[in-house]
């Protein structure tokens, strides 16, 4: 049974991602292992800070796309 509950919980985890990269919401727990598995010396954003990071970066164009 741990098995299974197991697999259900990773099914869960890949859904949201998706869910969220659908949505162009980028992935805080994907973030923070690749800022501690390829740049430990640097320090990792509060939720807070990645997300508000992510928004700006998304639409610094000045605006909404209309394609």
């Amino acid at each position: 049974m741990a098995g299974a509950s197991e697999a259900l919980r990773h099914f869960w985890r890949r859904a949201v991602q998706t869910a969220r990269l659908i949505i162009g919401v980028p992935d805080y727990d994907t973030y923070v292992a690749h800022m501690r598995a390829k740049h430990p010396e640097r320090g990792v954003m509060t939720y807070e800070e990645f997300f508000d990071e992510r928004m700006r970066a998304r639409y610094r164009s000045g605006g909404g796309r209309c394609c």
